[in-house]
């Protein structure tokens, strides 16, 4: 069991649409920037809370916040 707060599987069949993925273009940015995150080692890059602590409420991954860090940044999102 993960100590992180999973994220929704975005290949889940769902009422609308069939997939939550068939709401992203194939040519959307966004894409670019789940691949690049999803491609990083966190232990290795040394992030401090890369591995969760077993105590408490869990965290959001790192590399969820990334993303969305990531992303609001490429949309001047503050």
């Amino acid at each position: 069991m993960s100590r992180f707060i999973e994220e929704d599987n975005r290949l889940q069949a769902s009422l609308f649409p069939e997939r939550l993925d068939e709401y992203i273009g194939e040519d959307n940015p966004v894409r670019v920037i789940d691949a690049f995150v999803d491609g990083l080692n966190f232990q290795q890059l040394d992030f401090e809370r890369a591995v969760p602590k077993a105590t408490g409420r869990p965290g959001y991954k790192p590399g969820t916040l990334l993303k969305l860090y990531i992303y609001g940044y490429l949309n001047r999102i503050q």
